[in-house]
């Protein structure tokens, strides 16, 4: 079974990246294209140049949220051990304009990052942000404390070795954590417009913990 243990102090966002950390070239080498021959290996064309992508608008109103991203967005859960040594469900949907390019929001009410931490915003995010980045083995690039609709944040960006790249921004709005997350194979295949758009539709609509054991069936679309 393939997912990722959180180690105590669960975080958002991470178990899909961590999962499929090497065609995401995440994972210390580049993604490379299936007829090369081993004497001629060169990373995969579609990571020179960012993908296409068709967007949509993701209405989570019931998880508090709203947000574009690109089509066909699926839903799951990610199993996180939480400080007690029990494991707590982490919701995530994410979708995949191409096999290598993930974009995800992931969110949980009270999560363990947040009670080890007493519930402080400026503690939570940064042990988020440190958590999201040695998980997925890259080395901080930026940071940047950022703000959605007055809830305080974080924007970070991270990169690996082999080249894969990516781009979170953490929201912290009442007592719901909110991770969004894209994932590119190179920093060539990374897109400022589809980034910025991505992290400027999602829209706080209720920071009540109304959200928790949400069904995990499709995304509602509109």
């Amino acid at each position: 079974m393939h997912y990722i243990v959180l180690a105590g102090i669960a975080l958002l966002g991470i178990g899909y990246l961590f999962m499929h950390r090497q065609e995401l070239g995440l994972s210390g080498t580049h993604p490379v294209a299936a007829n090369n021959s081993l004497d001629s290996i060169e990373p995969a064309d579609s990571a020179a140049h960012p993908v296409n992508i068709v967007w949509q608008k993701v209405d989570r109103s019931a998880e508090g949220f709203r947000v574009e991203m690109p089509i066909d967005v699926k839903q799951t859960q990610i199993p996180a051990y939480n400080e007690t040594g029990g494991t707590d469900l982490v919701n995530m949907i994410f979708s995949n304009p191409d096999a290598e390019t993930t974009f995800s929001v992931a969110w949980a009410d009270n999560p363990p990052v947040a009670r080890v931490n007493k519930r402080s915003p400026g503690r939570t995010l940064q042990m988020a942000q440190e958590g999201a980045v040695a998980r997925t083995q890259t080395t901080l690039t930026d940071e940047a404390a950022s703000t959605t609709q007055g809830f305080p944040g974080k924007d970070f960006a991270a990169l690996n070795p082999g080249g894969g790249v990516m781009s979170s921004r953490l929201v912290y709005a009442g007592s719901r954590l909110y991770m969004l997350n894209a994932a590119f194979p190179s920093a060539e295949a990374r897109s400022d417009r589809d980034v910025n758009r991505f992290f400027n539709s999602f829209s706080v609509t209720s920071s009540s913990a109304s959200g928790k054991g949400a069904s995990t069936g499709p995304a509602k679309a509109h």
